[in-house]
């Protein structure tokens, strides 16, 4: 199974580019695994919220497979502990979906026509972080969940 990581705008911060290029790179090691970007919308100000919603979904549609298994990443999604994550991708592993596409929307969430494709919404945390970072995290933790299917000294308990 493939993972994809599926994120709306690209990342502006050179120090944040970095840290999530070194765990992509990480990530690699163990499991086929890209990052793609959704560009951003032009003349963004110039729409409503739910305009903007509604385009960057059309985006985000057209980037899914049929038989991807979609996973939101949404502050109303289950959360995990690491080892629970490790456990949930170990178990999506062994689904028949070609892919597993984790979804980082824009900054003001998902159109419904994206919620509607999605099976599933995940929360990093009840804390609201920026989307920038978010992409950081969750890189961190997919190689973190790695690390704990494999045995190996990066994850502590």
């Amino acid at each position: 199974m493939k993972i994809l990581l599926l994120v709306v705008g690209r990342t502006v911060d050179k120090h944040l580019e970095t840290l999530i290029a070194d765990y992509v790179a990480r990530i690699k090691h163990y499991v086929p695994f890209d990052m793609e970007v959704i560009p951003e919308l032009r003349n963004a100000k110039s729409l409503s919220v739910d305009q903007q919603k509604e385009r960057e979904g059309e985006f985000i549609l057209k980037a899914l497979k049929e038989g991807d298994r979609v996973v939101l990443l949404d502050e109303g999604g289950k959360e995990f502990r690491s080892v629970e994550f490790a456990r949930y991708l170990d178990m999506a592993h062994a689904s028949v979906a070609r892919r597993m596409v984790f979804v980082v929307g824009g900054a003001y969430g998902f159109s419904p026509a994206v919620y509607a494709a999605a099976k599933e919404k995940i929360s990093l945390s009840r804390m609201t972080f920026s989307h920038q970072m978010v992409r950081l995290f969750m890189v961190e933790q997919l190689y973190r969940a790695m690390t704990i299917l494999k045995g190996e000294p990066y994850h502590h308990e």
